[in-house]
């Protein structure tokens, strides 16, 4: 398969590039900065200079074109402020989206956040609500679209070992965290699982091996 990873340089992103890299699959990643040009080429991914704020569709879909499937896994980050939440974070799915319909691009995951499709906890300060509702907003443009998308809430996240072992469910869990590394080995098993097409799957620690939990989703 032939992957384009938008946010190429986040720490989930080179750590899924790494994986697909590794298991034969031709991925590109889409960084902002050229200077991170370097630590995406060492994952074995290609990177790919564009920056989804200031670019168009057209743009987009170029880099598209070919493509097998498209993971959203860009973000504005912490420190960044509620406008570029909604950028970024909103506004950088709705365009790769827009890119992967102009580029017959079908399969199309996402990464969202737990809490997602909730208000946001009382007293959250203006750019944590920002970044709850920017993400649902991406979420329900994502979902009205014809694409084989899949939506993927992870938990808190931590920057420890991946264990292998998740809990993955279409239903909302209890708040708690997830390695990258076992989110990273999520995504990859979900790009080639037809029964997580058009699911929205809340992803926390657990105890199911990690192709377990995806071979156990309906769609």
């Amino acid at each position: 398969m032939r992957i384009v990873i938008a946010g190429g340089h986040g720490k989930i992103a080179l750590l899924l590039a790494e994986s697909l890299a590794a298991a034969g699959h031709t991925v590109d990643s889409l960084i902002r900065n050229p200077d991170h040009a370097a630590d995406v080429a060492a994952t074995g991914a290609r990177p790919v200079v564009l920056d989804l704020e200031r670019t168009d569709r057209s743009a987009v879909a170029a880099a598209l074109t070919g493509a097998d499937a498209v993971v959203f896994a860009a973000g504005a980050g912490q420190g960044s402020g509620a406008a570029r939440k909604y950028t970024v974070d909103k506004g950088g799915s709705v365009l790769l989206a827009e890119a992967a319909e102009q580029a017959g691009v079908r399969r199309f995951v996402q990464i969202s956040t737990m809490g997602a499709g909730l208000p946001p906890a009382p007293g959250a300060d203006e750019a944590w609500a920002a970044y709850i509702d920017a993400k649902t907003q991406a979420e329900d443009d994502l979902r009205a679209r014809d694409l084989d998308w899949t939506i993927l809430r992870p938990g808190r996240l931590l920057d420890t070992e991946g264990t292998g072992r998740v809990t993955l469910s279409a239903d909302r869990v209890g708040r708690d965290s997830i390695a990258r590394a076992d989110v990273a080995a999520v995504l990859a098993a979900v790009l080639s699982a037809p029964n997580t097409v058009r699911t929205t799957l809340d992803l926390v620690a657990g105890d199911t091996p990690t192709a377990d939990a995806v071979a156990n989703i309906s769609s």
